[in-house]
C-alpha cells in the first residue's frame, strides 16, 4: 500500500483537521507488496503528532477536503442505517416511540439500548455502543438514561461531523480511556464485529486477525496503535482507487443512458410493449392458441345444447353444464403433456423448440389445472343448483317426453340423481381433484403450513408426490363418467375416451419407459457432507451418458424407498469423466439420505479440519462397498439454463443452493475456452459465451464450505479471465456500517498479504450485504454493448419479479438485450 504525503497542519496541531468521511469497498484489491515499508515510514513520520481525543462540545474547523478520495470515502463509515436523509425527526420519533416501549420507569437501560436505535440483533456491539457514548459525555449508566440522554446519543451516532464519528468509534474499542488501542482490545472489538455479522469462523481467528493489524499499524512493536493510525489504513483502502471508479461510473453513465426527453409517449409506450412482445412471443401464441381452443369448444358446445330438447326444461344451466364439461375434457387431456420429461426433453432439441416455450412446461401446467378447476367448477355449480332441481321438479309428460328414455319412465328425487353412476363418479373426482390440487399448492408442497399433529405428514413433496398419483384414479372414473351420460344415448357422440386415450396413452409409456428403462445403477466414487447441511456425491458416470450443462437427474435410494425419486441439478462438466450433485438437506428423504452417507463413510482424519468441517471422503473400492447406500439415477432431463451457449454474454444468479445449476455451465465455458485456445479459434467462431458473470448469494457463511471448490478451481483454471464471480453474504451489515468495518479491514490485508479471503477462505473476494442489481445490469449494459446476455436466475421467487423487470428496463433503455430465465427452484 503506498505511502501518501499529507500536507502539514499550521501549528502542527493534528487535532486541528478532520477527514469528511469512511467507506470501505470490499471489490478493491490493494497490492501489498512495496505498502508495508511505505506505511511504516508513514507511521514513524507521523508518531511524533499523536491524535488526542477531542472532547465533544469542542468546535474544530474543518479543511475543505471535499474532493478528496479518502474524504468521500470515509463518509460511509455510520452507525445507524440513515444519517443523512432529510427525515433526521422522523427517524427520531421512530426511536423516541422504541423508548417509551422499552423503558423502566421512564429510563433505558443497556440491554434494551439496542432495540431502541434499531440494533436488536446486534445487542453486544449496541451495549459498547451504549458504554463508549456515556463516556464521551460523562454520564452514569447505573440507573440508566433518560430521553434526553438518549437524544444527545443519537446526535452524536448521526453526527455530518466525520470526526466525531470516528471518536465514538474509537473510543468503542479504547475502553479504558488511555488514546492506544492493545491487541487485546482489538481481538475483543473483532469478536463482537463476528458475533454481530454471525461470522462463527470469523470470531474463533480473531485473535490472528488482530495480529494482522498489529502488524499492519505497529511495525515498530509499541504494542499498540492510535487513532490517527487505523485512520489511515481505513483511508488507504479506498483512497487508490477512486479515480478509477469516478472515471468508470462516469463512463457507465455515459454509455447507457438513453435521453427520455426525446421520446414521445406512444414510441415510449411501443418500445416497452415491443420489447416484452419480443421476450414473451413463445408464450403470447401457446396462449393464445390455447384460450382459443378452449373458448371454441366452450361456444360450440353452448350452441349445441341450445338446440336439445333438454334446453326446453333446464335452459341455460344446461349449456354452461355442458360447455364448462368440454372444456375440463380438453385440459384433462392437455395437462398431462407438459409433464413428460423425457419427450420434452428430446422435443427441445428439435425446431419445436425455437417456437415452443418448453422452459414454461411446469407454469403451463399449473394454468391448464387452474382452468380445469374453473371448468368443474361452473359444471358442477350448474348441475346441483340448477339442472338437477329442474329434472326433478319438471311436468310429468314433459319428463316423459324428454328423459323418460333415459330414465325408465321414473322421475328420479335430488338423491336418486346424485346416486347413479355419473354422481358417484363426480362425487369421487370432485373429492379427490380437491385433495390432490391442495396438496399441489406452494404452501403445502413446501411444507411452509404446520397442520396438527395427526396430519403433519399431508404437508410436504412425499405428499404432493403420492397425492397427485391418485389423479390416475381420476382419469378412470372421468371415462366412467363421461360414459353414462343421460342426455347422449350413442356411444360415438361420448367423446371423454376420445379426448384422453391418446395423451394417456402418450404419459402411460412414458412413465413405463422410465421406470425400467435408462434406470442407471452408479457407484459412490466420493462422498463429501459439508457444514450448511449439503451432501456432495460424486458417482460412476454411466456408459452413454450424455448431458449438457444445466440439465438435471433423478435419484432414488432403494434403501429409503423404491418409489421415490428427487430432481437434482447436474455440477459436473459434459467432458468429466463422473457425475456430481449437491444436495441441499430440506425435507425428510433428503435427511435421511445424508445421515445414511453420514454412517457409511470414515472420517478422513479424525481432527476436523478448520473452519468446523466435517468432510468424509469414501473410495467405491474399499473393502465393504455393501456399506454405502446404493443410488440409481435417471435421465438427463431438460431444464433453461442448458441453452446457455446461444447467448453472448452469461449473468448467472444463484441464491444459497441454488447455483448448483450453474455450477456445471462454469466448468463446461472454462474447459471450452482452454480447447479453443488451444485449437487456435478465433473469437467470432467460438461455440459459446464469450464472458459470464456469476452472482452467488447466501446469508449463511457455513455456505461457502460446499461452494469453496468451485470458487479455487474458477480462480485457478480460469487462465483466461472468462468467468467473473461476486460472492455475497447477506449475513454481514454492508459496506460502511460500523459493525463490519473492521472486518472489512481484515478482509482487504489478508487477501492483499495471503490472497485468500477471510470469510469464504477461499480466493475470491467476498462482498457483503446484497448486491445492488440495477448498478449490476447498468455495469453490463456498459461493458457490453450490442450483445445478447442472458441473465439466468435460480432462488426464491422475491427476487424473480425485480430481475425480470431490469432485464426489461435496460432492455429499452440501453444497446443491450437482456433475456430472463428462472430456472424450477
Amino acid at each position: 500500500m503506498a505511502s501518501k504525503e499529507i500536507p502539514e497542519v499550521p501549528g502542527g496541531d493534528s487535532g486541528q483537521w478532520v477527514l469528511e468521511k469512511i467507506e470501505i469497498d470490499s471489490m478493491v484489491d490493494v497490492p501489498m507488496g512495496d505498502g508495508q515499508s511505505g506505511s511504516a515510514s508513514y507511521l514513524k513520520r507521523k508518531s511524533s503528532s499523536v491524535k488526542k481525543r477531542i472532547p465533544v462540545q469542542v468546535s474544530t474547523p474543518k479543511m475543505g477536503r471535499i474532493s478528496s478520495g479518502a474524504s468521500r470515502g470515509l463518509m460511509g463509515l455510520r452507525f445507524l442505517d440513515r444519517t443523512k436523509t432529510g427525515k433526521e425527526e422522523d427517524a427520531w420519533r421512530a426511536i423516541e416511540k422504541r423508548f417509551n416501549q422499552n423503558v423502566v420507569d421512564g429510563r433505558l437501560f443497556k440491554d434494551k439500548f439496542g432495540v431502541c436505535i434499531g440494533m436488536g440483533d446486534s445487542k453486544e456491539f449496541a451495549g459498547e455502543l451504549f458504554e463508549a457514548l456515556a463516556r464521551r459525555r460523562n454520564i452514569s449508566t447505573e440507573n440508566g438514561i433518560g430521553v434526553e440522554e438518549l437524544r444527545d446519543f443519537w446526535e452524536d451516532m448521526t453526527n455530518q461531523d466525520l470526526d466525531t464519528r470516528l471518536h465514538i468509534f474509537f473510543d468503542m474499542c479504547d475502553k479504558n480511556g488511555d488514546g492506544k488501542l492493545s491487541e487485546e482490545e482489538v481481538t475483543e472489538v473483532l469478536v463482537m464485529s463476528a458475533s454481530a455479522n454471525k461470522l462463527s469462523k470469523f470470531k474463533q481467528h480473531a485473535a490472528a486477525y488482530a495480529s494482522l493489524i498489529m502488524e499492519e499499524l505497529d511495525p515498530d512493536d509499541k504494542g499498540y496503535i492510535e487513532m490517527w493510525q487505523l485512520e489511515e489504513l481505513l483511508r488507504g483502502m479506498v483512497g487508490s482507487d477512486d479515480v478509477k471508479k469516478r472515471t468508470k461510473k462516469t463512463d457507465t453513465l455515459a454509455r447507457t443512458m438513453i435521453p427520455k426527453e426525446y421520446r414521445t409517449p406512444i414510441t415510449k409506450f411501443l418500445s416497452r410493449n415491443s420489447e416484452k412482445f419480443y421476450d414473451n412471443w413463445k408464450r403470447i401464441w401457446v396462449l393464445v392458441l390455447w384460450l382459443t381452443i378452449n373458448l371454441s369448444l366452450f361456444i360450440w358446445k353452448l350452441n349445441q345444447y341450445k338446440h336439445r330438447a333438454a334446453f326446453q326444461v333446464m335452459g341455460y344451466c344446461v349449456c354452461l353444464a355442458k360447455a364448462g364439461a368440454e372444456t375440463v375434457k380438453f385440459n384433462m387431456a392437455l395437462i398431462l403433456l407438459p409433464v413428460c420429461r423425457r419427450t420434452l426433453t428430446h422435443l427441445r432439441e428439435t425446431f419445436l423448440g425455437r417456437v415452443i416455450p418448453f422452459d414454461d412446461n411446469i407454469n403451463f401446467h399449473k394454468l391448464i389445472a387452474l382452468a380445469i378447476l374453473l371448468g368443474a367448477a361452473l359444471h358442477i355449480l350448474m348441475h346441483c343448483s340448477c339442472n338437477i332441481v329442474k329434472l326433478t321438479t319438471c311436468p310429468k309428460n314433459q319428463f316423459d317426453a324428454i328423459f323418460g328414455p333415459a330414465f325408465d319412465y321414473h322421475q328420479p328425487t335430488y338423491l336418486g340423481v346424485v346416486g347413479t353412476i355419473p354422481g358417484i363418479t363426480g362425487i369421487l373426482m370432485m373429492i379427490l381433484m380437491i385433495f390432490s390440487f391442495t396438496l399441489a399448492t406452494h404452501s403445502f408442497r413446501r411444507n411452509v403450513v404446520k397442520l396438527p399433529g395427526p396430519f403433519h405428514h399431508l404437508a410436504g413433496f412425499n405428499s404432493f408426490w403420492y397425492a397427485h398419483h391418485l389423479l390416475a384414479i381420476v382419469y378412470i372414473l372421468l371415462i366412467i363418467h363421461g360414459y353414462f351420460l343421460f342426455l347422449t344415448r350413442e356411444w360415438y357422440k361420448k367423446t371423454t375416451w376420445m379426448y384422453v386415450s391418446v395423451p394417456m396413452l402418450v404419459y402411460g409409456c412414458e412413465r413405463i419407459i422410465t421406470l425400467y428403462d435408462h434406470n442407471h445403477k452408479v457407484d459412490i466414487i466420493k462422498a463429501v457432507i459439508y457444514t450448511g447441511n449439503v451432501l456432495a456425491l460424486y458417482m460412476s458416470k454411466p456408459t452413454g451418458f450424455k448431458y449438457k450443462s444445466g440439465m438435471y437427474l433423478f435419484v432414488k435410494c432403494p434403501d429409503i424407498s423404491n418409489f421415490e425419486w428427487h430432481p437434482f441439478s447436474i455440477t459436473s462438466a459434459p467432458d468429466d469423466d463422473y457425475l456430481s450433485v449437491h444436495i441441499r438437506t430440506l425435507g425428510d428423504w433428503t435427511s435421511e439420505l445424508k445421515n445414511r452417507f453420514a454412517k457409511a463413510c470414515e472420517p478422513q482424519t479424525t481432527k476436523p479440519r478448520q473452519g468446523n468441517l466435517v468432510r468424509m471422503e469414501t473410495k467405491a473400492y474399499t473393502e465393504s462397498p455393501q456399506e454405502f447406500p446404493r443410488i440409481v439415477i435417471k435421465g438427463p432431463y431438460g431444464a433453461p439454463a442448458q441453452n446457455y451457449k446461444k447467448y453472448d454474454i452469461l449473468l448467472l444468479i444463484g441464491l444459497g443452493i441454488g447455483a448448483t445449476p450453474f455450477i456445471s455451465i462454469i466448468k463446461d465455458i472454462v474447459n471450452n475456452e482452454a480447447r479453443n485456445v488451444l485449437n487456435n479459434v478465433e473469437s467470432g467462431n467460438k461455440n459459446g459465451p464469450e464472458r459470464a458473470y456469476f452472482y452467488w448469494v447466501t446469508r449463511e457463511q457455513g455456505s461457502f464450505e460446499w461452494f469453496k471448490g468451485v470458487m479455487d478451481d474458477i480462480a485457478e483454471y480460469d487462465h483466461y479471465n472468462v468467468i467473473e464471480m461476486h460472492n455475497y453474504l447477506t449475513s454481514v451489515y454492508e459496506e460502511g456500517d460500523a459493525r463490519s468495518a473492521l472486518i472489512a479491514m481484515v478482509q482487504s490485508l489478508q487477501h492483499a498479504k495471503n490472497g485468500v479471503d477471510v470469510v469464504s477462505e477461499s480466493r475470491i473476494r467476498t462482498h457483503f450485504a446484497r448486491p445492488n442489481w440495477r448498478q449490476v445490469f447498468t455495469h453490463l449494459a456498459a461493458a457490453h454493448p450490442c450483445c445478447r446476455i442472458g441473465v439466468f436466475y435460480c432462488g426464491s421467487q422475491t427476487l424473480t419479479k425485480p430481475l425480470k423487470k431490469l432485464c426489461q428496463e435496460f432492455s429499452i433503455n440501453t444497446s443491450t438485450r437482456f433475456q430472463f430465465h428462472k430456472e424450477n427452484f
